[in-house]
């Protein structure tokens, strides 16, 4: 097979946003220049790569193998150009970063204190649920991530760099608040607003009242940390939150920390990548800057009820 970099690069953005639009706006390439180089490629490999259902495109059975290798080819390249970037300096190169929802609440403090000092990496931060990190770190699709209890079934290596304190959050007008002291099986009675299935907020608060041999009942669920917010604004139950999320919120008395036997429940954020991962220059000066200067930078609000 004669198959150039160039289309395998082509190819790759395409299978991952399984949209020729999308790949070309990305590789600031023309659409037909993008499906030119896709027809080459399948023209070298003798086997169609995508199907077309309607108006969206599917990889195939052929597409979905030559993805995996096309991925590390990419990333093997990229790694490349950073080492190569890297004997000029650790003020070149490109970071790509991925972070908990959560974290989104003070990465932007901690990045901007990074890019001011070095001013020459290009960061890239892709915010997303715990699933979608977790099957970053296995495919090596990022250089460093940022996230809560590091998962189970990838081989990572992972440091805590900060404090992640989870709180019980309530109303201002709610009945408990302003009560000390307030037992685990008192809250069991309270409906409680819910993260998705597979949020780190979500498993840790299952554990606290399972290790209690409590039931959680269960209210509305919602996907996003600001909805969550806005549910128990609105008297729809309670929940656990971490502590940094909510910062205006206890500014402006919006919502509540109830003083809850247990809370904070103490766990601590995580920078992560996979193991025996090559960290390029810029990756491993981030890395020695979140260890270092993170706490002091994002601390967690003191507690206000």
């Amino acid at each position: 097979m004669h198959v150039s970099l160039r289309q395998l690069r082509v190819f790759e953005a395409v299978a991952r946003h399984l949209s020729y639009t999308r790949a070309a706006e990305e590789l600031h390439l023309s659409q037909p220049a993008v499906s030119m180089q896709v027809r080459q490629l399948e023209n070298a490999v003798g086997l169609a790569l995508f199907e077309r259902l309607g108006k969206r495109i599917e990889l195939t059975e052929a597409g979905r193998e030559l993805f995996h290798y096309s991925r590390a080819v990419n990333r093997s390249l990229q790694e490349m150009e950073e080492v190569l970037e890297s004997l000029k300096g650790v003020n070149r190169g490109r970071l790509h970063l991925a972070a908990a929802s959560t974290v989104n609440y003070f990465a932007p403090r901690l990045l901007a204190v990074f890019q001011r000092r070095y001013p020459g990496i290009a960061l890239h931060l892709d915010i997303t649920n715990r699933e979608s990190l977790v099957q970053m770190l296995e495919g090596n699709a990022v250089d460093l991530v940022l996230m809560g209890r590091p998962p189970e079934r990838v081989e990572v290596e992972s440091e805590p760099f900060m404090e992640n304190p989870l709180v019980v959050i309530a109303p201002p007008e709610h009945p408990l608040a302003g009560v000390a002291d307030i037992p685990l099986a008192r809250l069991a009675e309270e409906p409680f607003v819910m993260r998705e299935p597979g949020s780190g907020t979500r498993q840790a608060m299952e554990r606290i009242f399972a290790e209690q041999g409590l039931a959680i009942r269960h209210g509305m669920q919602m996907t996003r940390n600001e909805a969550v917010k806005q549910a128990v604004r609105s008297g729809l139950g309670l929940s656990v939150v971490s502590l940094h999320t909510i910062e205006l919120e206890l500014e402006t008395r919006r919502l509540v920390v109830l003083d809850v036997e247990g809370f904070p429940h103490r766990r601590h954020w995580f920078l992560v990548y996979r193991q025996g991962k090559r960290l390029s220059p810029a990756a491993r000066a981030f890395r020695d800057f979140v260890i270092a200067e993170a706490s002091g930078i994002a601390a967690p609000v003191a507690l206000g009820r």
